[in-house]
């Protein structure tokens, strides 16, 4: 009998062991992308137009790291203080703990070299080498065209220096050692040429992230078979939000939708200095951030348009707001 226990005492022991090897390779080793490339971004003017265009309008990283005013429709953006973070997501939003939105403006990235902004949006990892949660999608800039990251940092770089520190994230257990296992090596792509519609709108939808909000998942991982059928959720002002279903599903879908009704869905979010104000316990809200992409091009929308047109149709019913 003590022999028996002995053993089982040497087994959990070892097991023990065993898993604090583990999660201390985890911590200490991972994340491992690589080094941060020795590269220097040459500001020219083309490039920091190209960077505005895809930051404000297509990746939208200035929508999420500029403070909002969720008391209006779509949560319009405070432009005084572009680029300047400190939205927080957490239980209120249905998140696994806190998360701050950083300041992505000069007085924050000052220290930064080019390569580890570089490294930040294509791998999700930090200037420190620490991972970054993909709440920023940056599994999908990662296949952008290198060109195109490059003019988000030269445009980055041209932003107003805005003094503010947030408090470092904190996700609970056991995201907070699993999110070190999650930043991947960039696989970058090539801009296709804006005349191969299809391809050309592929790659936008790559660059705006749309699947990472049009898709249901399940820890993480996108459910196969529903890719841009929606239904993702969001808790926003103590309701949940889901996501639409913009496959070209007839019934549920954008399958009726033509490409003028497409391209004037977003144009009908235009001017944010026109967002009505709402009633935060009974109308609905968005996350969708339609002051922001209302202003792509009609080529961009209508590349967009093109591609969904070719997803799989997926018939899911979507109760957007409850």
């Amino acid at each position: 009998m003590k022999k028996a226990t002995k053993v089982i005492a040497y087994l959990l022991i070892a097991v023990v062991v065993i898993v604090i090897g583990i999660v201390s390779y985890i911590m200490l080793a991972l994340p491992n992308v690589g080094e941060a490339e020795n590269i220097k971004v040459q500001a020219t003017p083309q490039r920091i137009e190209r960077g505005k265009y895809l930051a404000m309008h297509v990746s939208a990283c200035l929508d999420c790291h500029s403070p909002h005013d969720w008391s209006k429709f779509g949560g319009p953006i405070d432009t005084m203080r572009l680029g300047a973070g400190g939205e927080k997501f957490d239980a209120a939003f249905g998140f696994p703990g806190t998360v701050m939105v950083p300041n992505l403006t000069p007085y924050n990235l000052n220290k930064w070299t080019d390569g580890e902004i570089f490294r930040a949006i294509t791998t999700g990892v930090k200037r420190d080498g620490s991972a970054i949660f993909p709440l920023m999608p940056w599994m999908y800039y990662s296949k952008m065209d290198k060109e195109d990251v490059y003019s988000i940092i030269a445009y980055l770089r041209t932003l107003k220096p805005i003094e503010a520190s947030y408090p470092k994230s904190k996700l609970d257990f056991p995201l907070n050692i699993l999110v070190h296992t999650m930043p991947k090596r960039a696989t970058l792509g090539i801009k296709p040429a804006t005349t191969d519609t299809i391809k050309y709108g592929e790659y936008v939808v790559q660059s705006a992230a749309c699947k990472d909000c049009h898709s249901q998942d399940n820890q993480g991982e996108l459910i196969p078979g529903m890719e841009f059928a929606g239904g993702k959720e969001f808790k926003i002002n103590g309701h949940t939000l889901r996501t639409a279903n913009i496959t070209p599903d007839a019934a549920t879908g954008i399958g009726k939708w033509t490409k003028e009704q497409f391209i004037a869905r977003f144009r009908a979010n235009d001017d944010a200095t026109k967002a009505a104000t709402i009633n935060k316990a009974t109308d609905f809200q968005t996350i969708m951030p339609w002051w922001q992409l209302s202003k792509m091009t009609d080529g961009d929308l209508a590349s967009i348009y093109a591609y969904l047109r070719t997803v799989k149709p997926v018939n899911n019913s979507v109760v957007k707001f409850q």
